[in-house]
């Protein structure tokens, strides 16, 4: 990224006289740099953004709570990619018919990292939202090759503390990527629950670690190709989460 200075002489050069290509051959900045600048000089916000985890805390401008939200959707159905020069691309895979999650989905997005773009990338069935920065890594350490059931999955030191003072967005988060609210029918009788489904032990974990913060009680079962069902079917259980967590829209 070119500083102010030589931002600033290129375009004095522009203003002396010289085309385009001639700036460009002396300065040795592309010809479309230098059209951005005689617009803008200085270099725009979304470029100069430093990292929100400096020092090893969470910049304090960065919302906590949809931070906490954000989380979860990451961890069920988040993943980052690495392309050129450093750049990580967040993708967050949203079922079409949920429309108001995409819509919840690219706030938090953009409220986490409101220096960058994010787009909707359409696929058959769902839509993802893809916001692109070298910085996503610092704020999902969990990142890693393969899949997350593969792989140790365990939250940062600065973290925790988040994820303690907001045990809901994160318990949203997760069931509103790798859960639902159902209601189960047996003979006459219906009743409704929430169900999450994960084949990562150490997201499950964390799934429940957070319910018992919140002191909503769940069970587990565990197939046979290693997934893990965890459910809320208690009555005093599913009033609190449907106050705080509700169905997908």
């Amino acid at each position: 990224m070119y500083d102010l200075a030589t931002r600033r002489h290129a375009v004095d050069l522009l203003t002396a006289g010289l085309t385009l290509s001639q700036v460009s051959r002396v300065t040795g900045v592309s010809r479309s740099a230098l059209r951005e600048w005689t617009a803008r000089l200085e270099p725009s916000p979304r470029m100069t953004a430093e990292c929100p985890v400096p020092s090893g805390r969470l910049d304090p401008a960065v919302p906590r709570d949809t931070y906490s939200y954000l989380l979860g959707l990451y961890l069920g159905d988040g993943c980052l990619s690495e392309e050129r020069r450093g750049v990580h691309a967040l993708r967050i895979a949203c079922a079409n018919a949920w429309p108001g999650l995409i819509d919840e989905c690219e706030q938090a997005v953009t409220a986490v990292m409101p220096h960058r773009r994010v787009h909707r990338v359409r696929a058959p069935g769902c839509v993802s939202v893809v916001s692109r920065s070298k910085h996503w890594p610092c704020l999902f350490p969990q990142h890693g090759p393969g899949p997350k059931h593969r792989r140790p999955v365990a939250l940062a030191d600065w973290q925790l503390p988040i994820v303690d003072r907001h045990p809901w967005p994160l318990i949203r988060g997760l069931v509103h990527s790798d859960g639902c609210r159902l209601v189960n029918r047996v003979g006459r009788y219906s009743y409704s629950r929430y169900l999450f489904t994960n084949r990562s032990a150490d997201i499950v974990g964390l799934y429940t670690r957070a319910l018992d913060a919140v002191r909503v009680e769940w069970r587990s079962a565990r197939r046979a190709d290693g997934t893990v069902d965890v459910s809320v079917a208690r009555r005093e259980s599913v009033a609190l989460m449907d106050a705080r967590v509700g169905p997908k829209s």
